[in-house]
């Protein structure tokens, strides 16, 4: 017997069309294609920086090209109204599937507003002085995590002090993204914390802490990720409080604030520290 072909799969072309970079619209269709996984192929395509009718044009010819094997639907965000209602004509007229993302959303603000919109492509992606600040302010806490360099201490804005897997990276990067220059420090018995904590570090200093119990568990499947045994001193209950009571002894020498990570969201840990900040300021 022989076997029959298999029936090819369902495929269309998606062309985003925008007078930016089509990050926006990308997603946007990225998120409605996965619904259609498996059972079609779909190709995408980002056309950006559109900013006249002959970029238009160009894309609505090749949006006909593919004919019915490969039908196209343009996905478009254009600022300019005289821009989308050329778009949308075009392809009306060509017989082509177009979506305006962004015209609905705009016209409906400016309707409860009754302000009109800007209308200058990209703004959203403008550099900005905040954006550098942020930008730094990540590189700061990728340098200077886990007490990697002490001469963090000097520059940061906040110091996370905290046991192993008390959530001080994911918060240093957190914080990153407010602007926040952070360093954490680990807090192990063994080592001396650097000397510049308890000097010019110690009106900075945040400590976190969290439930025995519950680190217990946290550490123990960080071991079995690791593919260690369960039964390490890492994850042993008795190690877990004397680190913790060496944590706690540490913060009350440098009298500094204590925030509870235990059953938390990084976000809310990350708030709770931009409480802190802002009272000291």
């Amino acid at each position: 017997m022989v076997d029959s072909p298999e029936t090819p799969l369902p495929a269309a072309r998606v062309f985003i069309v925008s007078d930016s970079l089509g990050e926006t619209a990308e997603r946007v269709v990225r998120g409605a294609a996965i619904q259609f996984a498996e059972k079609s192929r779909i190709e995408i395509e980002r056309v950006s920086h559109v900013s006249d009718t002959a970029g238009i044009d160009a894309v609505i010819a090749r949006a006909m090209d593919g004919g019915e094997a490969a039908p196209a639907v343009i996905v478009y965000t254009l600022v300019q109204p005289e821009l989308r209602g050329y778009l949308a004509a075009r392809a009306q007229g060509a017989g082509v599937a177009a979506v305006d993302v962004l015209g609905p959303v705009l016209t409906a603000l400016e309707g409860v507003l009754e302000v009109p919109p800007r209308l200058v492509p990209g703004l959203s992606h403008r550099l900005d002085r905040d954006y550098f600040a942020r930008v730094e302010a990540v590189e700061f806490a990728v340098r200077y995590d886990d007490g990697k360099d002490a001469h963090g201490i000097r520059r940061a804005d906040v110091l996370l002090l905290g046991v192993s897997r008390t959530t001080k990276t994911p918060v240093s990067l957190y914080l990153a993204n407010h602007g926040l220059k952070v360093a954490n420090i680990p807090l192990v018995p063994e080592v001396a914390p650097p000397p510049e904590l308890f000097t010019v570090g110690r009106p900075k200093a945040v400590g976190l802490t969290i439930d025995p119990d519950l680190l217990v568990g946290i550490r123990r499947q960080r071991l079995k990720a690791l593919g260690l045994g369960a039964s390490a001193q890492y994850a042993n209950r008795d190690r877990i409080l004397y680190e913790l009571a060496y944590a706690w002894d540490i913060y009350h020498r440098l009298d500094c604030p204590v925030v509870d990570v235990s059953n938390h969201a990084i976000e809310e840990t990350a708030s709770r520290v931009l409480e802190i900040v802002r009272q000291r300021r």
